[in-house]
């Protein structure tokens, strides 16, 4: 049963009903229909992203986000962190005012910077492990490109894989492109030798991310989560 009912969505969100049944599809595909978990947001606010921001893009990816999340997490609401150089915004969306939330917040934001995934995994860490919450989370982390640090943000995922956090990164932009070679190793990086589980996916969502299906991105959202859930279980690190 979803954390929250269809008739609520309906209510306060009716344009993101379809997203939520298309959620709803997938997630139980994947086995996930009874699961709990928080869900976070995290959005590349580098220079590079501006005309992703500019022609809907991040919005669309948003609205997708927030509507599988009322399956997941009862609250209604998604926390979005926005990075670049650093942590550029901590905000959040809602079912009630999703509508152009995502433009309204990125015009209060400072100058878009270089790609620091570092500072946006530990902001997603701290409000994780202040907000006490008990559930796993599944943490949406989209970017158009590798990081200006390789090493930190390998780093970075390597140390919270013995937390209950699975970060599945979604690329913006040519999916034959090399700026997507590092995501493809953070995917890849050894279990156990460099990670205690296998705590991230990757897929590239395409030049044109809005073109991609509901259905095609919910299960590429989804498609590595379960797997990593009876791992993280397997080691303690979910209950």
């Amino acid at each position: 049963m979803a954390a929250i009912s269809l008739s609520k969505v309906e209510e306060t969100a009716p344009a993101l009903v379809s997203l939520y049944k298309s959620a709803e599809t997938s997630l139980i595909e994947h086995g996930l229909d009874e699961q709990r978990a928080a869900v976070y947001l995290v959005l590349d606010h580098s220079g590079s992203m501006r005309p992703y921001y500019r022609d809907g893009s991040v919005q669309a990816l948003a609205d997708r986000v927030l509507s599988l999340s009322a399956h997941l997490d009862d609250d209604g609401r998604v926390p979005v962190i926005f990075f670049s150089t650093d942590v550029d915004a901590v905000s959040e969306i809602s079912l009630d005012d999703h509508r152009g939330s995502i433009r309204r917040i990125a015009a209060g934001l400072a100058h878009m910077g270089r790609t620091h995934y570092e500072a946006a995994m530990d902001a997603v860490i701290d409000h994780y492990l202040d907000c006490g919450a008990t559930d796993p989370a599944l943490v949406i982390f989209q970017t158009d490109g590798a990081p200006t640090s390789r090493a930190a943000a390998e780093r970075h995922l390597c140390k919270a894989a013995k937390l209950p956090l699975f970060w599945q990164f979604v690329g913006f932009g040519d999916a034959r492109s090399h700026q997507f070679d590092f995501l493809r190793r953070l995917d890849d990086l050894a279990v156990p030798g460099k990670r205690t589980v296998d705590n991230a996916g990757f897929f590239p969502a395409g030049r044109d991310p809005r073109r991609l299906t509901d259905a095609r991105l919910y299960d590429s959202l989804l498609a590595e989560f379960p797997l990593w859930l009876a791992a993280a279980r397997a080691q303690g690190i979910v209950t």
